[in-house]
């Protein structure tokens, strides 16, 4: 059975930091592309950061460049999501998702019945 599992969430004062990983059981994930989504009471799912399967490209929404940082680790089959200056708008839980596609290629925010693998999410709080 394929799972993706989230962990690094938790409650953090406005301008801290948290560093989520995504890893999972059954399936190699240095073999797919990986997107952050977060989904915040009252809002729609929206995509944060994507990472191609190589690593070597990215994307970041808007509200999140220059403060958060996706990277791989595909020797371990992780990845993270290094978020800094965290903001109250911030709050939400906080899901990755697997995508099948070509080694360089990130994911689209849109079409999420594209992806493959979805975990279960991880909260964040953002709160004094």
């Amino acid at each position: 059975q394929v799972q993706l599992v989230e962990s690094g969430g938790g409650l953090v004062q406005p301008g801290g930091s948290l560093r989520l990983s995504c890893t999972a059981s059954g399936l190699n994930l240095a073999d797919y592309a990986v997107t952050w989504f977060r989904h915040a009471p009252g809002k729609e799912r929206e995509g944060v950061s994507s990472i191609s399967m190589t690593g070597t490209n990215t994307k970041y929404a808007d509200s999140v460049k220059g403060r958060f940082t996706i990277s791989r680790d595909n020797a371990k089959a992780t990845v993270h999501l290094q978020m800094n200056d965290l903001k109250p708008e911030d709050t939400a839980i906080y899901y990755c998702a697997a995508y099948s596609t070509l080694p360089t290629m990130t994911p689209p925010f849109t079409n999420e019945g594209r992806y493959d693998f979805w975990g279960q999410g991880t909260q964040v709080t953002v709160s004094s």
